[in-house]
C-alpha cells in the first residue's frame, strides 16, 4: 500500500486525527509518510490547515503537500467558483500523489468531506482521483446513530466504482458511548461489508503531539501498523 485514500462518510468526523494516527503509528513502524491534501477548505492564506495539523500531531518527519485553499467552508467545486479560483482535477491530485510515493513509503490522501463531494465543475470526486491511483480508500465514520447507512452507502459507492477499502475506522469513540455506538461496533461490519480497523477516541486531536504518537498505535489495528484488536474492544463494549 503506497497511497492510501482516507475519505470520511461526512463532515467534521475525525478524518484528519484518524489520518494522523494513522501517519503516526507507520512512522513508528519505521515507514516514511506524507500526507496530501488536495483541497483545504475554510481556510485564509496563511493559517495552518489540515495536512500541517497531521505534521503537528505525527511529527515533524512527515512531509505535508496541499494543493488548493478556498476560503469559504464550503465544496471544493462551490468554494473554488465563489472565489473565482481554479478547481482541481482528479488528475492532478493522482499525479501529486505519485510524485510524493516516489520518495515515501505511504502517501495519505485526505479527501474533503464524505467519498463523493464534488471537487471540480465536472462532478469529480475523491474517487475518481483513487481509480487514477488504483488506491484503496479507508473511511472514517462516527460511531452514533445513522452511522450504519451512511457508511454503508460509502462501501457501495465504493464497490460500484471498482475501488477497494481496507476498511473502517470510528473517528471520534466518546468517552462514554450511548446504547447505539456499542451496538454500531458489532453491526458496522456486518452492514457496510468492511472490517472495522481502528477506534480513536474523541478529543485525541488535543492531546499533546508526544501523547498522540505514543497512543496512537493503540487506536489502530495491525493492517494500520498498529496494535489495536477489534475482538477485544468489542468485548469490552459489548451492549
Amino acid at each position: 500500500m503506497t497511497v492510501l485514500m482516507v475519505s470520511g462518510t461526512g463532515t467534521e468526523i475525525g478524518k484528519t486525527v484518524v489520518t494522523a494516527a494513522v501517519a503516526a503509528s507507520a512512522v513508528a513502524a519505521g515507514r516514511s509518510v506524507a500526507v496530501l491534501k488536495p483541497a483545504q477548505t475554510g481556510m485564509e492564506p496563511g493559517a495552518p490547515g489540515d495536512a500541517a495539523e497531521v505534521v503537528r500531531l505525527a511529527g515533524p518527519s512527515v512531509t505535508a503537500r496541499e494543493l488548493a485553499r478556498y476560503p469559504e467552508p464550503l465544496a471544493p467545486d462551490t468554494a473554488a467558483r465563489r472565489a473565482g479560483l481554479p478547481t482541481l482535477s482528479p488528475r492532478e491530485i493522482a499525479d501529486a500523489a505519485r510524485e510524493l510515493s516516489r520518495s515515501h513509503d505511504l502517501v495519505l490522501v485526505e479527501g474533503a468531506g464524505g467519498l463523493l463531494v464534488r471537487f471540480d465543475e465536472a462532478g469529480h470526486t475523491l474517487a475518481d482521483a483513487a481509480r487514477l491511483l488504483d488506491a484503496p480508500v479507508l473511511v472514517v465514520t462516527p460511531p452514533a446513530l445513522g452511522t450504519l447507512n451512511s457508511t454503508t452507502l460509502t462501501a457501495e459507492a465504493l464497490r460500484a466504482r471498482g475501488l477497494a477499502s481496507p476498511g473502517v475506522v470510528i473517528g471520534s469513540w466518546p468517552a462514554e458511548p450511548d446504547l447505539a455506538c456499542r451496538c454500531n461496533l458489532a453491526d458496522l461490519p456486518s452492514s457496510s461489508g468492511l472490517p472495522l480497523l481502528g477506534v480513536v477516541p474523541e478529543s485525541s486531536g488535543s492531546l499533546s503531539p508526544e501523547d498522540f504518537r505514543a497512543a496512537a498505535p493503540t487506536w489502530l489495528g495491525p493492517d494500520l501498523s498498529g496494535s489495536w484488536s477489534p475482538e477485544s474492544f468489542l468485548t469490552a463494549w459489548q451492549p
